[in-house]
């Protein structure tokens, strides 16, 4: 068995677009969450961390704790409610997040500085940790090189835990 080299599961899922969820509670406890479940358990078996990619679908998050998964990748700031203020606030303690920063954003269009959108991002996620900085997806070929490098540069500036902000 792969054992030691897997360093985590990750369960590709979209329960939702950006604005609504795709199913509803009731059918997601009935058909996705048991299978769902079955990964999650193989993967404590080994003590190895779940994390689930998922659009707007903090409506099952309380769901994701119950059933043992870890973290919730993409955290994606634009999508209805899911700001990353209110995620944090309520499910900080119990998920780790994954993404918050918008590739439809500041980094695409620089309208906002790209540093101070990911510093505050950074703020409000990763007090108490539990937060990997990442985009929301993959970054796109109409992001400027130089939003691009301000984005990265601003997570080595604020972003290193133990370090204030």
């Amino acid at each position: 068995m792969a054992g030691n080299d897997i360093d985590f599961v990750w369960l590709g899922e979209d329960l939702g677009t950006q604005h609504s969820p795709l199913i509803g509670l009731d059918l997601f406890r009935e058909h996705i969450r048991p299978r769902h479940q079955r990964y999650v358990d193989l993967a404590k078996e080994f003590d190895k961390p779940v994390m689930i990619h998922s659009g707007s679908s903090s409506w099952a998050y309380d769901d994701f704790i119950e059933m043992g998964i870890d973290a919730v990748d993409t955290l994606q700031p634009e999508a209805t409610d899911m700001s990353p203020t209110c995620m944090k606030r309520r499910f900080g303690d119990h998920l780790a997040f994954h993404g918050c920063v918008s590739t439809a954003g500041p980094v695409a269009s620089g309208s906002v500085p790209v540093v101070d959108v990911c510093r505050q991002t950074l703020e409000t996620m990763m007090p108490g940790s539990g937060y990997c900085f990442a985009p929301t997806h993959q970054l796109q070929d109409n992001s400027p090189t130089q939003n691009v490098v301000a984005m990265y540069d601003a997570v080595h500036r604020y972003g290193l835990y133990g370090e204030s902000l």
